[in-house]
C-alpha cells in the first residue's frame, strides 16, 4: 500500500493540474482587460461607467454561470461542464479579438463570462472530490495557483504586445499589431482555450459524482488511481454511506441552504464569498496600470509593475499552497486578512497625502501633443486632491483632451511617495495570494455535503461574482469621483469587518475527509 502511494499522488497531481487549467484561463481572460482599457477608451469614446462594464461584463455572466454550473454539474458530470468553458473561453477571445465596436466587444466578454463561472466553481470542486484529505488543501490549491498564473501571463503578454509597437518590423506591421495591439491582447487566449479543451480528454469523470449516478465501478477505479486500493474501498464505502443515509440522496435544492442545520457553513461561506472581491482584489488586477499611473510612474512603467504584482502574486500563492495543509486555513486568514487591512489604510493615506503641481518644466516633454497655454491658469497651483486636480483638467481641457491625457498630466504634477504605494500594493497582493485568494475556493469545496455540493458552491459563487462584478464596474467612477484616498480606505474598512468575521466563526478544516467535516458540521 505505502508503495503505491507516490504514485497515486502523482496521478492526482496530474489530473489535478490539467483540470485546474481552467483557473490559468479564468485569470487570463478577467485580468488580460488590464492592458486593454487604456485603449478602448479613447477607440470607443467611453464614458467611465461604460469603461466598467468592458471590464465588468465577463463577471455579470459569470455570475449566472456559477449559479446554474454547479446544478448543470450534478446532472452532467463536472467533466463535461469544463469542456463547455474551455470551448466559450476560446469563442470569446476570438469574438474580443475581432469586436468592430463596444456593444460587440462587451457581448465577447460576457461569452467569455459563461466559461469563468463555469470553471471557477467546477474545477476546484473536482479537483476535492478525486484527492485524498491529506493533500486536499494543496491540490485544491492548485486551481488558484493556475488562476495567478493566467494574470501573471496576461500582464506580461500585454507589456510584450505594447512594447512590440515600438520595433521596427514588417512582420509587426503584417500582423498590425502596431494598430490593433489592443485586440492581440485579447485574441491570444484562443491557444490556451483550445489546448485545456483536448487535455480535459484525458481525465475521468469525478468519482462521487460517478457513485452519485449509481456508476460503482468506474468510481472505484478513478478512486484505486488516486488514492490507493485500501483507501479507495473506504472513500466508497464513506460516500455510499454518506448518500444512502440521506433522505434525498439524488437532487439538492437551494431550499436546503436555509436550514437550520446549514446556518454555520452558509454564514461563513457566504461571509468569506464578500469578503474576497469587495477588499478590491479584482480592482488591483484589473486595473493595476492604471492604478500604476495614478501615481505618475508613466504607461511602460505602470505595465511593467503590473507583472511585479503578476509575479508577487504567484509567489505568495506557492507559499499559501505550502502551508495550507500544515498551519490550516483559518490561521492563513487571519495573516492574509491583517496585512490586507494594513496596506490598504496605508494606500489611503499616502493617496490622501499627494499633491498635484504642474510647472512649466514638468509640462515640456507634453508641449508636442497638448496645448499648454490652455493650462496657464493652473501652473504653479497646487492642488492637494486628485479630484480637483482632474476636475481642472476637465474644465480647461474638454472630457475628449482630458480623458486622453489624464494619466500623462498626473504623471507631471503628482508628488507623492511612489515606493510606498508599489510596496503597500505588492503587500496586498501578497497578502491576498496567501490567504483569501486560495483559502476561499479550498473551504468552498470543503464545507457543503455531498448532496449540494454543486448548488451551494454556486450559490456562495454568485455572491462572490456579483460582488466582484460591482467592484470592477464602479472602480473607474470611484477614482474619477470619490478618489483613491477614499476608495482604498473604503476597501480597508471591509477587510477589518471580515476579519473579525473570521476570528469568530470559521472552524479549521484541514485534514479531515469530505464525509467527517459533513458529521461536524451539518448538525440536524
Amino acid at each position: 500500500m505505502n508503495k503505491k502511494q507516490p504514485i497515486s499522488i502523482a496521478y492526482v497531481f496530474y489530473v489535478s493540474l490539467i483540470v485546474a487549467l481552467g483557473g490559468f484561463l479564468m485569470g487570463f481572460d478577467a485580468s488580460v482587460i488590464s492592458g486593454v482599457v487604456k485603449f478602448i477608451e479613447p477607440e470607443f469614446n467611453l464614458s467611465k461607467i461604460e469603461l466598467g462594464w468592458a471590464v465588468a461584463s465577463l463577471s455579470l455572466t459569470a455570475t449566472f454561470a456559477m449559479m446554474t454550473a454547479g446544478p448543470l454539474s450534478d446532472k452532467f458530470g463536472r467533466k463535461v461542464i469544463l469542456k463547455c468553458a474551455a470551448a466559450l473561453f476560446f469563442l470569446s477571445a476570438i469574438a474580443s479579438a475581432f469586436a468592430p465596436n463596444f456593444l460587440t466587444l462587451v457581448i465577447a466578454r460576457m461569452l467569455g463570462g459563461l466559461g469563468v463561472g463555469a470553471a471557477l466553481i467546477i474545477a476546484p470542486m473536482y479537483i476535492a472530490e478525486i484527492g485524498p484529505a491529506k493533500y486536499r488543501g494543496r491540490m485544491v490549491s492548485l486551481n488558484q495557483l493556475n488562476i495567478v498564473l493566467g494574470i501573471s501571463v496576461a500582464f506580461f503578454t500585454n507589456f510584450l504586445i505594447l512594447k512590440a509597437t515600438d520595433w521596427d518590423n514588417q512582420f509587426i506591421e503584417t500582423l498590425q499589431l502596431d494598430s490593433s495591439n489592443w485586440r492581440w491582447m485579447l485574441g491570444i487566449e484562443a491557444i490556451p482555450a483550445l489546448l485545456y479543451f483536448i487535455c480535459l480528454s484525458f481525465v475521468p469523470e469525478s468519482p462521487r459524482w460517478l457513485i452519485m449516478k449509481g456508476k460503482y465501478d468506474k468510481a472505484l477505479v478513478t478512486l484505486k488511481k488516486a488514492q490507493g486500493e485500501q483507501e479507495a474501498n473506504e472513500q466508497l464505502a464513506q460516500i455510499t454511506l454518506s448518500l444512502s443515509t440521506d433522505k434525498n440522496p439524488n437532487k439538492g435544492s437551494i431550499l436546503d441552504l436555509l436550514k437550520p442545520s446549514m446556518r454555520l457553513v452558509m454564514v461563513v461561506g457566504i461571509s468569506i464569498a464578500i469578503l474576497q472581491q469587495i477588499t478590491g482584489i479584482n480592482a488591483v488586477f484589473f486595473y493595476a496600470p492604471m492604478i500604476f499611473e495614478q501615481t505618475g510612474i508613466g504607461t511602460d512603467a505602470s505595465f511593467i509593475q503590473a507583472i511585479l504584482v503578476g509575479i508577487t502574486n504567484v509567489v505568495f500563492t506557492l507559499i499559501a499552497i505550502a502551508l495550507i495543509d500544515k498551519i490550516g486555513r483559518k490561521l492563513l486568514l487571519v495573516i492574509g486578512v491583517s496585512g490586507i487591512v494594513v496596506c490598504m489604510f496605508t494606500l489611503a493615506y499616502q493617496f490622501n497625502a499627494a499633491t498635484y503641481t504642474l510647472t512649466t518644466q514638468s509640462l515640456a516633454p507634453l508641449a508636442s501633443s497638448i496645448d499648454i497655454t490652455s493650462l496657464q491658469t493652473i501652473i504653479g497651483t497646487t492642488f492637494t486632491s486628485d479630484l480637483t486636480f482632474k476636475a481642472a483638467l476637465l474644465e480647461l481641457l474638454g472630457s475628449t483632451q482630458a480623458a486622453s491625457y489624464e494619466s500623462s498630466l498626473v504623471a507631471a504634477a503628482i508628488q507623492m511617495n511612489g515606493a510606498v504605494i508599489l510596496l503597500s500594493i505588492l503587500g496586498f497582493v501578497a497578502c491576498f495570494a496567501v490567504s483569501l485568494g486560495p483559502v476561499m475556493w479550498v473551504l468552498f469545496s470543503e464545507l457543503f455535503p455531498n448532496r449540494i455540493r454543486g448548488i451551494a458552491i454556486s450559490f456562495v459563487g454568485l455572491i462572490n461574482s456579483g460582488v466582484s462584478f460591482l467592484v470592477q464596474l464602479l472602480f473607474p467612477w470611484e477614482l474619477a469621483n470619490l478618489g483613491a484616498a477614499f476608495t482604498f480606505a473604503f476597501y480597508g474598512g471591509f477587510a477589518l469587518i471580515g476579519l473579525a468575521i473570521i476570528l469568530k466563526f470559521l472552524p479549521e478544516t484541514k485534514g479531515k475527509s469530505l464525509e467527517e467535516l459533513e458529521t461536524i458540521l451539518i448538525k440536524d
